[in-house]
């Protein structure tokens, strides 16, 4: 017995089943990524002022993954229109396209995480800050390369006291210290033993990369673009797969797999649509 409205709409609903299906899973994605914008929009309204980090995230790799995340989207129509058309050829030719846009995308995002798992930020026993990335990393020291330096002004009166705190502050949230605020200047490489560095009152020293335990922007960070990279790679297995294997149902039943196609176009468009939102948010603001 044949499953009905698996390629004829419903006349209730004026769609087929594996739409109505798409649509309300998309719903639940909705909800989903309205509670992680809602908390990173509260989290940051609610930090204490000049505290939040700015300027952490590389914006022309963001811009070059937006681009082509917009390209993805265009191609994947162009394909499901191609079918439309009669034209299998040009189907195949606009999904390789797709898949290799979402191949590109991810590999971009792994430098960006690679990135920041190696940027390195430690204090010193004098309460200066050491930003750079990490050259080697032993159990007596770490090198860092590119090493931004923001010493605390000796508070010798009442007025430089709490200027050097904020300083202070400001660098330990990952941050960058305000004009003014302490001296800053980098270096081309430093080594810096365990033993010069400050510890929290738990003990352990105050030595982080930028990964998700960092601070909270890194910890927002991480969840929203990692939540988004697994959703890029869920989106493009199913390309992968119409494009391989299920292509067989062509031959045999093309009305049903132009919907498929369709179907899982959608899905991608909200892939895209999610970073339109990710970008501005994370690495413009």
């Amino acid at each position: 017995m044949d499953i009905p409205y698996t390629t004829h709409p419903r006349e209730d609903t004026g769609l087929y089943n594996a739409k109505v299906g798409i649509w309300l899973f998309l719903a639940s994605e909705v909800m989903l990524f309205g509670a992680l914008f809602s908390a990173y929009i509260l989290l940051r309204v609610g930090a204490a002022p000049g505290t939040w980090p700015m300027h952490l995230l590389n914006v022309p790799l963001g811009t070059i993954n937006t681009l082509v995340l917009i390209i993805s989207s265009v191609t994947v129509v162009m394909a499901w229109a191609s079918l439309k058309m009669n034209r299998f050829d040009r189907f195949k030719i606009y999904q390789t396209v797709t898949v290799l846009c979402a191949l590109i995308f991810l590999v971009i995002k792994s430098f960006e995480y690679y990135d920041k798992f190696t940027h390195y930020q430690v204090t010193l026993a004098d309460g200066t800050v050491l930003d750079g990335h990490v050259v080697t990393k032993d159990t007596n020291s770490i090198t860092l390369h590119h090493v931004k330096e923001i010493k605390p002004q000796s508070a010798t009166n009442t007025v430089a006291a709490p200027v050097a705190a904020g300083a202070a502050a400001t660098a330990e949230q990952g941050g960058h210290a305000a004009d003014g605020h302490a001296d800053d200047h980098s270096h081309g490489e430093r080594k810096i033993m365990f033993s010069e560095l400050a510890k929290h009152e738990s003990g352990r020293l105050k030595m982080s990369n930028f990964g998700p335990w960092h601070n909270t922007y890194m910890a927002i960070y991480f969840t929203l673009t990692g939540l988004h990279a697994l959703h890029v790679i869920g989106g493009a297995l199913v390309i992968a797969y119409l494009l391989g294997p299920g292509t067989k149902m062509w031959f045999s039943d093309p009305e049903r797999f132009t919907n498929r196609i369709e179907v899982s176009g959608l899905f991608w468009h909200f892939v895209d649509l999610v970073w339109i939102f990710l970008f501005p948010v994370l690495y413009l603001l």
